[in-house]
Protein backbone atom coordinates (compact mmCIF):
# COMPACT_ATOMS: atom_id res chain seq x y z
CA UNK A 1 0.00 0.00 0.00
CA UNK A 2 1.35 3.42 -0.96
CA UNK A 3 2.11 5.70 1.98
CA UNK A 4 0.21 8.98 1.81
CA UNK A 5 2.54 11.97 2.10
CA UNK A 6 1.68 14.16 5.05
CA UNK A 7 0.65 17.68 4.06
CA UNK A 8 3.34 20.18 4.99
CA UNK A 9 2.57 22.82 7.58
CA UNK A 10 4.74 25.74 8.62
CA UNK A 11 4.67 28.67 11.01
CA UNK A 12 7.23 31.48 11.05
CA UNK A 13 7.96 33.35 14.26
CA UNK A 14 9.76 36.63 14.87
CA UNK A 15 11.07 37.87 18.18
CA UNK A 16 12.88 41.12 18.82
CA UNK A 17 13.97 40.97 22.45
CA UNK A 18 14.16 44.77 22.63
CA UNK A 19 10.72 45.47 21.11
CA UNK A 20 8.46 42.45 21.55
CA UNK A 21 6.80 41.16 24.68
CA UNK A 22 6.68 37.67 23.17
CA UNK A 23 7.42 36.00 19.82
CA UNK A 24 4.89 36.84 17.11
CA UNK A 25 3.51 34.70 14.33
CA UNK A 26 4.54 36.37 11.08
CA UNK A 27 3.52 33.69 8.57
CA UNK A 28 1.72 30.38 8.50
CA UNK A 29 0.25 27.95 6.07
CA UNK A 30 -0.26 24.46 4.78
CA UNK A 31 0.59 22.72 1.53
CA UNK A 32 2.04 25.08 -1.09
CA UNK A 33 2.04 28.03 1.32
CA UNK A 34 4.07 26.01 3.84
CA UNK A 35 6.47 24.95 1.11
CA UNK A 36 6.93 28.62 0.14
CA UNK A 37 7.60 29.61 3.76
CA UNK A 38 10.24 26.89 4.04
CA UNK A 39 11.77 27.85 0.68
CA UNK A 40 12.05 31.51 1.73
CA UNK A 41 13.61 30.46 5.02
CA UNK A 42 16.21 28.39 3.18
CA UNK A 43 16.94 31.16 0.66
CA UNK A 44 17.47 33.63 3.51
CA UNK A 45 19.47 31.19 5.65
CA UNK A 46 16.85 31.22 8.40
CA UNK A 47 17.16 28.31 10.80
CA UNK A 48 14.23 25.89 10.58
CA UNK A 49 13.25 23.70 13.52
CA UNK A 50 10.74 20.91 12.99
CA UNK A 51 8.17 20.43 15.74
CA UNK A 52 4.91 19.08 14.33
CA UNK A 53 3.04 19.36 17.62
CA UNK A 54 3.99 23.01 18.12
CA UNK A 55 3.10 23.90 14.52
CA UNK A 56 -0.31 22.32 14.98
CA UNK A 57 -0.87 24.42 18.13
CA UNK A 58 0.35 27.64 16.50
CA UNK A 59 -1.89 27.15 13.46
CA UNK A 60 -4.84 27.78 15.80
CA UNK A 61 -3.81 31.46 16.09
CA UNK A 62 -3.70 34.32 13.60
CA UNK A 63 -0.76 35.92 11.83
CA UNK A 64 0.36 38.98 13.78
CA UNK A 65 -0.54 37.61 17.20
CA UNK A 66 1.91 36.92 20.01
CA UNK A 67 2.28 33.33 21.06
CA UNK A 68 0.28 32.48 24.21
CA UNK A 69 2.04 32.13 27.58
CA UNK A 70 1.47 28.36 27.67
CA UNK A 71 3.82 28.01 24.67
CA UNK A 72 6.60 30.27 26.01
CA UNK A 73 8.73 27.41 27.33
CA UNK A 74 8.75 25.31 24.17
CA UNK A 75 9.31 28.37 21.94
CA UNK A 76 12.12 29.53 24.25
CA UNK A 77 13.83 26.18 23.70
CA UNK A 78 13.55 26.63 19.93
CA UNK A 79 14.87 30.20 20.12
CA UNK A 80 17.83 28.95 22.16
CA UNK A 81 18.50 26.33 19.47
CA UNK A 82 18.29 28.98 16.73
CA UNK A 83 20.68 31.25 18.62
CA UNK A 84 23.17 28.39 19.02
CA UNK A 85 23.01 27.57 15.29
CA UNK A 86 23.41 31.25 14.39
CA UNK A 87 26.47 31.52 16.62
CA UNK A 88 27.98 28.37 15.09
CA UNK A 89 27.39 29.77 11.59
CA UNK A 90 29.04 33.01 12.63
CA UNK A 91 32.09 31.15 13.91
CA UNK A 92 32.32 29.12 10.70
CA UNK A 93 31.94 32.21 8.50
CA UNK A 94 34.72 34.03 10.36
CA UNK A 95 37.18 31.13 10.02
Amino acid sequence: MKEVEKRKQAVALKYDIEKDHAPKIIAMGQGVVAENILKLAEENQVVVQQDDRLVKQLLEFSVGTEIPPELYEVVAQILAFVEMVDKEKGLKQNN
